[in-house]
């Protein structure tokens, strides 16, 4: 009997550890991180960003339709609205004789994250999310080099997206 409580009291204690630790974790990404309100074609939206402490945030709308989020050198998105394909950008990436491929990092139905180089390795993302009944294309600014944690930083915030409070009723 005595055994059997303390299995119980470690397996406990071992829970309620791991979930600590994935509140911590969570939260420290989320600290460094400001929402920011966002109009693409219409429609509001709101997006986690690194906040200021990183730089100051640049808001640019393309003529191309994509608005692109800029904070310092280590954060730089595209956000367009569209379906994308991530099939189609993983093979685009795969035939890249100039940036070639090193690995993928993660490979999703709705994400790619891959390490590739052209003399030192970089980092790069594409994704499609859904925010309410609109599919989005979020991708880093290719022309520079990100390191995996920027990227995955990038993510983060990309995961983030949804429409603004005012745009859901």
């Amino acid at each position: 009997m005595g055994n059997k409580l303390l299995i119980a009291g470690c397996s406990i204690l071992l829970l309620v550890g791991c979930k600590n630790a994935k509140t911590e974790s969570a939260d420290a990404v989320i600290s460094g991180m400001t929402s920011l309100a966002i109009t693409i074609n219409d429609n509001d939206l709101t997006i986690m960003v690194p906040d200021s402490t990183n730089g100051k945030i640049e808001i640019v709308e393309q003529s191309w339709g994509a608005t692109e989020i800029k904070i310092g050198k280590g954060f730089q998105i595209a956000i367009s609205e569209g379906l994308g394909d991530v099939t189609l950008k993983k093979s685009d990436v795969k035939a890249d004789e100039v940036n070639k491929l090193k690995r993928f990092v993660k490979d999703e139905p709705s994400i790619l994250f891959w390490e590739s180089a052209i003399t030192e390795p970089e980092f790069h993302f594409y994704m499609t999310e859904k925010v309410g009944t609109l599919s989005y294309i979020i991708e880093d600014i290719r022309e520079l080099g990100f390191n995996e944690e920027e990227i995955q930083i990038m993510i983060t915030a990309a995961k983030s997206i949804k429409l603004a409070a005012k745009s859901k009723s």
